[in-house]
């Protein structure tokens, strides 16, 4: 499975850096039990346009890996994972808010889903997928500041920590990004995987997740 997590600045570091862990932990645990070294796949960090930090919202550098490719490439993400940060501050700068306001994100979250890839937010990156389209019509949820603004963009809003609708997942506010990521390994791994990367970040999973079959 190749994981791309969608950084820009004032990203919140949980809600990126949460989720890559847990992406790391398992594809490594799923390389170890094949007869390849890159048999789990990869997860990197990307943005937009070349770079190489990304500065988020509590003042973390974070190295940037590439350039999220487009969606008919051939390292195109299996999941693409868009992180929150900034929104309810309403941040013009650097945030959620901001980069919903110019745009390219949103673009380039509708081209991917239009094209297929299946994709993951974290707390208000819900919020850059409602500017998108992407959440129109669909079950939902984001951080509990946002919520409200979130139905209003036209999803259906359901009261849950994860949720799960099919192509598209969503998680709450901050921390639900570990229970997201750790459902997504469960799912692609196995439950054994995913207890094992759950005891080595010494995290104790919230199982409850809407939509779950």
């Amino acid at each position: 499975m190749n994981v791309d997590v969608l950084l820009y600045d004032g990203f919140d570091e949980l809600d990126g850096i949460g989720p890559y862990e847990v992406f790391d932990y398992a594809i490594d645990y799923a390389a170890e039990d094949g007869d390849d070294a890159d048999d789990g796949g990869r997860v990197r960090y990307v943005t937009l346009e070349e770079r190489e930090t990304v500065i988020a919202s509590h003042g973390t550098r974070v190295g940037v890996d590439g350039v999220l490719p487009a969606p008919d490439d051939a390292d195109a993400p299996d999941l693409l994972v868009v992180p929150g940060g900034g929104w309810n501050a309403r941040d013009e700068t650097a945030s959620a808010w901001a980069e919903a306001n110019r745009g390219a994100i949103p673009a380039a979250l509708a081209d991917h889903h239009e094209a297929g890839t299946r994709i993951a937010s974290v707390c208000t990156g819900s919020m850059l997928l409602a500017e998108s389209g992407v959440t129109d019509g669909r079950r939902a949820v984001t951080h509990a500041g946002a919520v409200d603004e979130l139905r209003e963009s036209g999803a259906n809003v359901v009261d849950a920590r994860v949720v799960d609708d099919g192509d598209l997942l969503t998680a709450g506010g901050v921390t639900s990004g570990l229970d997201l990521a750790l459902y997504v390994v469960e799912r692609e791994f196995g439950e054994e995987t995913a207890d094992r990367v759950a005891t080595v970040i010494e995290y104790e999973r919230r199982y409850e997740v809407a939509g779950r079959e």
